[in-house]
């Protein structure tokens, strides 16, 4: 028996891209959520910290990270636009320089 690469079998995957998944219904997130385990770390709080953070969070530090956080949503946003406009800035100032740099050769010939 052949108990090489070509022997075994071959998954095939779509080649084509459809994008991306539609996100899940509000059943299929309640299901899940009912399915998980009682020791799931991701729902697991102990007591004690959720005890401290009760204790610590007034409802004007509440309003104030929520404050915090829109901010830096906020800014986070605007630094991505940013981003994509200093790319364009930079593409068009290179182009500009090398048509500067092609106008600069032609007269040094004439």
């Amino acid at each position: 028996m052949n108990f090489g690469s070509k022997s075994k079998k071959r998954m095939v995957l779509e080649t084509e891209f459809t994008g991306t998944p539609d996100p899940p219904t509000v059943e299929q997130i309640m299901e899940d959520v009912n399915r998980v385990c009682p020791g799931d770390l991701v729902f697991t709080v102990s007591h004690d910290s959720a005890e401290d953070l009760k204790a610590s969070s007034s409802s004007s530090e509440v309003e104030a990270r929520y404050l915090q956080s829109r901010r830096y949503i906020e800014l986070h946003e605007r630094l991505q636009e940013e981003r994509g406009s200093l790319a364009r800035w930079r593409d068009e100032l290179q182009a500009a320089g090398e048509s500067l740099e092609h106008s600069v050769m032609e007269v040094k010939r004439m």
